[in-house]
């Protein structure tokens, strides 16, 4: 395959994945690391993608909100396993804040239908589907809703988890990085973010590789704020150690 091909379809699997890896694309056409890194920065200068940490977007995503439909399909192998990592995580008893978004989401989806916890969330599709589970007791956040995240926000839920003190928090970020912080687009869901880490006396980041490096609009908080972070193999050992230095335990899901 020659180069103009190749790039051509690394575009095509960035928009319709959201992202793509440089070692998963290096496998797949057969190349090595550096020819795709050389792809990523043709592609780049061409304005078609913005490269991140191992890999690339497609241009404007990292000024762009995806809906929880598109955040659903993408990294979902990924999710999935840092969702069932994330298991090991839950306290015997007691009680836990899950966060909107689509990895915490597929967490409740693989929460054991015997759990005893008490769980708090302010995100409607994860409330929607624990509140079948016939001993857990459920908490729902009240707010204004948004429609792109289906979660509550403003002055109600930072009333609600005020109010609280939570064993363990499952946390979402939309990016996430040493200097860049933990980051998200939305202001509004920023401060509720920033309330839930206050109301939780452990903090569990759950992140796929390809949020490393990016950043968001709103800045919520700092790696310092997070004890675990829960992530893929796309994490290099080299960031996963830079994080770990700073205090910060990782699991590569």
């Amino acid at each position: 395959m020659y180069a103009p091909e190749r790039q051509q379809e690394i575009l095509r699997r960035a928009r319709e994945l959201g992202s793509v890896d440089v070692p998963s694309l290096a496998e797949e056409f057969d190349v090595t690391p550096e020819t795709i890194r050389r792809d990523l920065k043709a592609l780049d200068r061409a304005g078609l993608i913005q490269r991140v940490h191992g890999g690339a977007i497609p241009a404007g995503r990292l000024g762009f909100e995806p809906d929880l439909a598109e955040r659903e399909a993408t990294a979902a192998d990924e999710k999935d396993r840092i969702a069932r990592a994330a298991l090991a995580e839950l306290p015997a008893e007691g009680s836990v804040v899950i966060d909107a978004g689509s990895t915490a989401a597929r967490l409740a989806a693989v929460l054991p239908l015997d759990s005893r916890l008490t769980v708090v969330t302010h995100a409607l599709p994860i409330a929607a589907r624990l509140s079948e589970y016939p001993d857990l007791t459920l908490h729902l956040v009240g707010g204004r809703l948004r429609h792109r995240t289906r979660a509550a926000v403003d002055a109600w839920a930072l009333r609600a988890y005020s109010e609280i003190h939570a064993d363990v928090l499952f946390l979402a970020a939309n990016g996430f990085s040493a200097d860049g912080g933990l980051t998200t687009p939305d202001l509004a869901e920023a401060a509720v973010k920033r309330a839930m880490i206050a109301a939780a006396r452990r903090v569990v980041l759950l992140a796929d590789s390809s949020k490393y490096g990016q950043r968001n609009f709103a800045r919520f908080g700092d790696l310092s704020h997070v004890d675990l972070l829960i992530t893929d193999q796309g994490l290099s050992p080299e960031a996963a150690r830079a994080i770990e230095s700073a205090g910060t335990e990782v699991v590569r899901a």
